[in-house]
């Protein structure tokens, strides 16, 4: 006979309090430090001016001694505020990043049998916080995938990019249909707008935003990957996919290429305008075993060099897929290794990539993949 045995509830570990203590301390005592290190250095300054000999004489000697002293107490404080300033940049830097690593949440390698990576190049080399989005869930409507740009940079657009991605992983599960998700996205933005601007207005004591609420937008591309690998889109304003697949050319050899999905006129980006009573699903054909998708922003094909001229993003892709079968992460590093060179640097705008190959009839695992056990097919 097995018996179950209650459990018993489990303590609260008494390092708690004890740790809840000490960082409390150890904050009281950096703020002391933090007042206490100038009122040292200027009470050196005043009891140098007050009572040292030297500093009353007028000689030129005299003068030079006090003018090193009172540059030396200076430099101190300079310094001492520049460090106070970079450690709560170093601060807002990291609950930044952590808020935006919990909306765009790192995605598994592998979902409903396609293997997926991501990448994202900031143009700014301290910024944690951008407009980029992306997510990809497996539904009982097929693999749904989401890419946008928010216009513009930091806390405003973090909010807009938590709005559409709060919505889409909703909307993706309940509707049946794509069309209704991107309505939920619409009807989503336009209450984020609403809020923001009732924010904004004067009123509220609002300060000036940095981004009008009347020229916030956000482009949108929705896919869906259903199980025998048709793939249905609809585009607001974003820039088309391409699609990374193989070719057999003369004697055999295998060579890849990427082609760009053209379907049509997008729709307009979610913010300004409303969109159409209709919304034209596009039929993108069927995403072919060991065949990959990149979805990206426009901040790769809208890269300059020093002369002006755009990245080649296409032809980036096919050096990138010369060696098949597609390898997502392969693919993401040699795109911007190759960004990198035509730019010379960082470039002007922020570069978010998303690569998706079909995997859901057992293409071999490709060198640098990791290996992944997974149920879900």
């Amino acid at each position: 006979m097995i018996r179950n045995h209650p459990r018993t509830p489990s303590r609260p570990p008494r390092t708690s309090f004890r740790s809840r203590l000490t960082r409390s301390r150890s904050l009281r005592v950096r703020r002391a430090l933090d007042l206490a290190l100038p009122t040292a250095w200027g009470a050196v300054a005043i009891t140098f001016k007050l009572a040292c000999p030297l500093a009353q004489e007028t000689g030129l000697g005299a003068r030079i001694a006090s003018s090193a002293v009172f540059f030396a107490v200076g430099t101190g404080l300079i310094l001492h505020v520049r460090r106070g300033l970079q450690r709560e940049l170093r601060q807002l830097r990291r609950i930044a990043g952590a808020a935006q690593n919990v909306l765009l949440r790192p995605l598994p390698p592998r979902i409903d049998g396609l293997a997926i990576a991501t990448g994202q190049l900031s143009a700014d080399r301290g910024a944690t916080v951008g407009g980029d989005l992306y997510e990809v869930i497996a539904t009982d409507h097929g693999v749904r995938v989401v890419m946008g740009d928010v216009r513009g940079h930091g806390l405003a657009a973090l909010a807009t990019v938590a709005a559409v991605l709060g919505s889409f992983r909703e909307a993706a599960h309940d509707e049946a249909e794509l069309t209704c998700v991107l309505r939920r996205l619409e009807r989503a933005m336009a209450r984020h707008l609403r809020e923001r601007s009732r924010d904004e207005h004067p009123a509220a004591g609002g300060a000036e935003p940095v981004s009008p609420v009347a020229e916030e937008f956000v482009t949108v591309l929705l896919l869906e990957i259903r199980q025998d690998g048709e793939v249905l889109a609809l585009n607001c304003g974003h820039p088309w996919p391409y699609l990374l697949r193989s070719h057999a050319g003369p004697a055999a050899v295998a060579r890849g290429y990427a082609e760009l999905v053209v379907g049509g006129d997008p729709l307009p980006p979610l913010g300004p305008f409303p969109l159409p009573a209709e919304l034209p699903v596009v039929a993108c054909g069927r995403l072919l075993p060991g065949e990959g998708l990149l979805l990206h922003t426009d901040g790769l094909e809208d890269a300059r060099d020093a002369r002006g001229r755009f990245f080649p993003l296409p032809a980036a892709l096919a050096e990138a897929v010369r060696v098949q079968p597609v390898v997502p992460k392969a693919v993401i590093r040699a795109v911007y290794a190759q960004l990198l060179r035509h730019t010379g640097g960082l470039p002007d705008d922020d570069a978010a990539l998303l690569v998706l190959r079909n995997d859901r009839k057992r293409v071999p695992l490709q060198h640098g993949e990791p290996r992944v056990h997974s149920a879900a097919k």
